[in-house]
């Protein structure tokens, strides 16, 4: 793709989030969680950091529909010209996975500990589409490779606790990406990992997102690892996102 076509996949908004409140009914009475939370997100790593309890990961959980049944939401999350917030759970599974997908901290707690690591991408794949099994298999086997490990047909048939964590991590990644999603949530993704295997899984993820053109919403409490993979930086502080800045000027945040 040549630097103008890839400049316009870029400026596409793919999600547009405005004046997002979420909050949960305690026998103290209703708790904030986000407050008026407005963004919008394009072809581009976005990353969002702050302390624990900031409501980084409840962002992420609120996009992809994922809320305890204690929750309320207010506002707008416009993907595909759909409000999230108000689609029947029937619409958000066809979404959830497929168009949105979401990779999580530790693969050890999200792979299924009983089916074999090939046959759960294949089974993501095959939620999403109409092909057979011997397609998905096709096409789990090529994801595999793309992110890197190395013969894929091994791998194919281990069982999660046979793989390494960074060797989990890519897993998950060809799992979440299987579908061809517009829309990838990666909620501390590395931190479970090494810093070696922690550089290894950031590249493939880069490269993932260039090459299918799609949005990263990355969640991390990691300043420096933000500010080095991430396009831009929004920090979110008691629910509020409290400055928004290029990567390269999170340094300058004047945000205590």
């Amino acid at each position: 793709m040549n630097i103008a076509s890839h400049a316009d996949a870029s400026n596409k908004t793919i999600l547009d989030v405005r004046n997002l409140r979420v909050s949960y009914q305690s026998q103290r009475g209703r708790i904030n969680a986000i407050q008026n939370v407005s963004f919008t997100l394009g072809c581009e790593k976005v990353g969002i950091v702050g302390e624990s309890g900031s409501g980084k990961s409840t962002l992420g959980r609120t996009i992809m529909g994922v809320l305890p049944e204690s929750a309320h939401t207010e506002g707008q999350i416009l993907f595909n010209d759909e409000n999230l917030l108000t689609l029947p759970e029937r619409r958000m599974r066809e979404i959830r996975g497929g168009d949105i997908s979401m990779i999580l901290q530790d693969p050890k707690f999200s792979l299924n500990p009983v089916m074999r690591v090939g046959d759960q991408i294949a089974e993501a794949f095959l939620a999403h589409s109409s092909s057979d099994k011997t397609l998905a298999r096709k096409q789990s086997l090529e994801l595999m490779e793309s992110v890197k490990i190395r013969n894929p047909e091994r791998v194919y048939r281990l069982y999660p606790h046979e793989v390494s964590g960074g060797m989990g991590q890519r897993i998950m990644i060809a799992m979440m990406l299987v579908a061809g999603p517009k829309l990838v949530i990666a909620d501390e993704p590395t931190s479970a990992l090494d810093v070696t295997v922690r550089m290894e899984v950031l590249s493939v993820l880069d490269e993932m997102v260039s090459r299918r053109h799609v949005g990263l919403l990355f969640i991390s409490h990691d300043l420096n690892l933000v500010a080095k993979f991430c396009d831009r930086v929004l920090i979110m502080y008691a629910g509020c996102i409290v400055d928004a800045c290029r990567s390269s000027e999170l340094r300058d945040s004047q945000h205590p």
